[in-house]
């Protein structure tokens, strides 16, 4: 299951060496989730969205927006504020 999702990715970024898989998956999906097949609410809560900031808002304020916008407690911000 879960070696289809990574060749997939593998071909897509022409990656061409071959895994050597010790042993097949042996875990219960009540435990949690397989990479491929994750619902949106999982992948929003534990993830990271790269934006591109216009001028204006602080950081703050948008990190603000996306906590109300996906309805999450945390939320933060990280990078430079240096002009390019």
């Amino acid at each position: 299951m879960i070696y289809e999702f990574i060749n997939k990715i593998d071909s897509f970024c022409s990656y061409e060496n071959r895994w050597k898989i010790l042993r097949e998956e042996d875990t219960e999906e009540k435990f949690g989730y397989y990479a491929d097949k994750r619902p949106i609410e999982s992948l929003i809560k534990n993830s990271i969205i790269n934006l591109d900031k216009p001028p204006g808002p602080t950081s703050h304020e948008v990190a603000y927006w996306v906590k109300k916008l996906f309805n999450i407690t945390k939320a933060g911000h990280g990078g430079t504020l240096e002009p390019v």
